[in-house]
């Protein structure tokens, strides 16, 4: 993007650069007139004339803006244009590089601004600063540089300075072009020269191929004539072959038709069989339903009989179960005397499951609350362990449809308890009595014959309830059977 702004020769210098280039700026009327004698260029009105700059080259515009970049932080802020204190302010990578558009616009617009960066870079340029101040360059300096102080001070000659930089940057180009073009010619005289060696080497190897090739073909001629006497051979005993398939062929023939005769005669055996086994499973059928009259004639006999010993006993539907009455008493009364043991009890060993005692008809199972909710929820508070044990106890009531009683510790009854499920019975020890005394109470209170679960894993619990006949489980038991749920 070339540089272009009107021309500023005679605008007011304020640093010293202007003495240097010969200028001296009359702060009055703006003019600057040259000290040499020289007269500018002038209007038919005798007042400054305004010149188009030149063109100009790309490597120039770059390293100008490059230079006003380095020194715009430099400069006091009251110095720096409103539009390039943002830019002044970017990392030094990115400041040629992002404001690169705003740079040249504002040494296009603001000549005063242009004088202070001149005087700046003139100053970090040294020696060749001055030389292009004065209107000359040294010859082994960059052309591009020069140029660049040039556009920036504008001494005497300066436009020379920048085409001559110009002429200087084209053949710069001219000759890296030429450069790339011998190069190139180089690099392909080069290729030419391997592919010739790469064409000499294929081709002694496509002669060895066709030696090899040709001796290949030679050897598949003496195997194409083995081939066909071998045919000939193959054809003749394949002659041979289909005369012995015909009479095989024959024979085979008539032997299904006598396995088609065995056939028919084996399926008349069977369509003998198969009447025979109807008959008797008919006869069976028969001798079945003689048997299911006579099971449903005892069954109804012994209904019969249990309803007369209901009625000759005069036993009403109870209201309440044996439990029941413990709840309403246990706080009163100590407890009865120990019942002797019964057929209830059975082994600790014994290897059967809390789903097949609770399978037994009319099961009641007893629940030590705490013993089990401490071993499987103990990190939760009371509350939360009687919660969730009752929940649970509720699902196994609904399911089995046996009698279930919870027993909890307690002084007296803990209060916003949630409803207890259906079926399940909660109680609270009272003061001076135990929950295990509780619960072996409960176990003395059932009948002989009734099966009583009694979940607790303390040992003193288990061997009390076994000696009323109950069956003692452990608590891990009742903790499976609920997690399973």
């Amino acid at each position: 993007m070339p540089l272009t702004e009107p021309s500023d020769d005679h605008l007011p210098q304020e640093d010293p650069v202007a003495v240097r280039a010969g200028a001296v700026g009359d702060p009055d009327d703006n003019v600057v007139t040259d000290t040499s004698g020289a007269p500018g260029p002038t209007t038919p009105d005798d007042g400054p004339a305004i010149e188009p700059e030149p063109t100009l080259p790309e490597p120039v515009r770059q390293r100008i803006v490059t230079l006003t970049a380095t020194v715009l932080p430099g400069l006091p802020l009251d110095e720096v244009p409103v539009p390039l204190r943002r830019v002044a302010k970017f990392a030094p990578n990115r400041r040629a590089r992002l404001g690169a558009p705003a740079i040249a616009a504002q040494l296009t617009s603001d000549p005063l601004f242009r004088q202070r960066v001149t005087a700046r870079v003139l100053a970090d340029a040294g020696d060749l600063g001055a030389a292009v101040v004065e209107g000359t360059a040294p010859a082994a300096a960059d052309p591009v540089e020069v140029a660049a102080l040039a556009y920036l001070a504008r001494p005497r000659g300066w436009r020379e300075l920048i085409d001559a930089s110009g002429a200087a940057v084209r053949a710069e180009a001219d000759s890296a072009v030429v450069a790339e073009l011998v190069r190139e010619a180089e690099q392909r005289a080069t290729r030419a020269e391997h592919d010739r060696a790469v064409a000499r080497v294929e081709a002694e190897k496509l002669r060895d191929e066709l030696a090899r090739v040709r001796e290949e073909l030679g050897q598949l001629r003496e195997e194409s004539r083995q081939v066909a006497r071998t045919l000939r051979e193959t054809q003749a005993r394949e002659r041979k072959a289909t005369e012995l398939l015909a009479t095989e062929r024959g024979r085979a023939a008539r032997a299904s038709a006598d396995v088609d005769a065995e056939l028919r005669r084996a399926r008349a055996r069977l369509a003998e069989a198969e009447s025979a086994a109807g008959v008797a499973r008919a006869s069976a059928k028969e001798a079945r339903s003689v048997d299911d009259a006579r099971l449903w004639l005892l069954l109804e006999t012994i209904g019969q009989a249990a309803v007369g010993l209901r009625r000759e006993l005069a036993l009403d539907p109870v209201d309440k179960l044996p439990a029941d009455f413990i709840a309403d008493s246990f706080a009163e009364q100590p407890g009865a005397a120990p019942a002797g043991p019964s057929a209830r009890a059975r082994d600790t060993d014994d290897p059967a499951r809390l789903d097949q005692l609770l399978a037994l008809p009319r099961a009641h199972l007893v629940v030590d609350g705490y013993n089990v909710t401490k071993r499987g929820f103990g990190e939760m508070s009371l509350e939360q362990q009687r919660k969730r044990l009752i929940t649970g106890l509720g699902g196994i009531a609904a399911q089995t449809g046996d009698e279930v009683t919870v027993v909890f510790d307690g002084a007296e009854r803990m209060h916003g308890l949630p409803p207890a499920p259906r079926g399940v019975r909660v109680l609270f020890s009272r003061k001076g009595e135990t929950a295990d005394e509780l619960i072996r109470r409960l176990v003395r209170a059932e009948p002989s014959g009734r099966p009583v679960v009694v979940v607790s894993s303390d040992r003193e619990v288990a061997d009390g309830v076994r000696r009323h006949g109950a069956y003692p489980l452990g608590a891990d038991s009742l903790l499976r059977r609920l997690a399973r749920s």
